[in-house]
């Protein structure tokens, strides 16, 4: 199964107190190693965008006008990630958007059977310490110097280094050991050497015997 990591930008906290969606972004792994295929989209939440959350990401009102608004996006976004594995970072916040989203124009939600959180992960693996993106970022050592605002996209690329990090997995590399288990069998069958083997001589036999016994003596070290 193909992953997908996901993260959204919104005008607040909480879909129940009438904040929207303004950032969608989706970066898809086969076994944690980029296909290059990405859904991202700016939406228009068709609402103000409070100060607190423009200092966050960067959006305002007049820069997300003439986007689409979520309801134009749902379908691109629903094939994107169907049928496919979601890791995101605090979910339960995300969900709630897209899900709320999802919800008012009539469209199946997302299943949270599909969900890996990597917060919890963290909290698992780190319990009592910041678990943020940012400090799980300066805890492995990743780059965060492009983090001058929030950004949906970036953060999924950011997330899916933390993630394999989390799982104390390494970048992935190309699996060259059946090539080589081929190429050992093959040398097997065949009995081929590339070294020549060299029989030694009586005389040389006994001139190291005598070697031994005139030369151990010595103290080498």
């Amino acid at each position: 199964m193909s992953e997908i990591f996901l993260d959204t930008e919104t005008t607040g906290l909480s879909f129940k107190d009438g904040h929207k969606l303004v950032e969608i972004a989706c970066i898809e792994t086969k076994d944690l190693i980029p296909t290059n295929k990405i859904f991202h989209k700016l939406i228009n939440p068709k609402r103000d965008i409070p100060e607190e959350a423009f200092k966050i990401h960067g959006f305002s009102e007049e820069f997300l006008s003439n986007k689409d608004t979520f309801e134009k996006v749902a379908d691109e976004f629903i094939d994107f990630i169907k049928g496919k594995k979601l890791i995101i970072h605090n979910a339960n916040f995300d969900l709630g958007f897209l899900n709320g989203e999802l919800g008012l124009i009539k469209k199946e939600l997302i299943d949270t059977a599909n969900i890996i959180d990597s917060l919890e992960v963290a909290r698992n693996k780190f319990p009592g310490a910041s678990n943020s993106l940012d400090a799980l970022c300066k805890r492995f050592n990743i780059d965060i110097s492009r983090r001058i605002k929030h950004n949906a996209l970036l953060d999924c690329e950011l997330l899916r280094e933390v993630y394999i990090n989390l799982l104390d997995a390494k970048e992935p590399r190309f699996n060259l050991s059946s090539e080589v288990q081929d190429s050992m069998n093959s040398n097997n069958q065949e009995k081929r050497y590339n070294k020549t083997v060299l029989k030694i001589t009586e005389i040389e036999i006994k001139k190291h015997k005598e070697f031994l016994k005139s030369e151990i003596k010595k103290n080498f070290y």
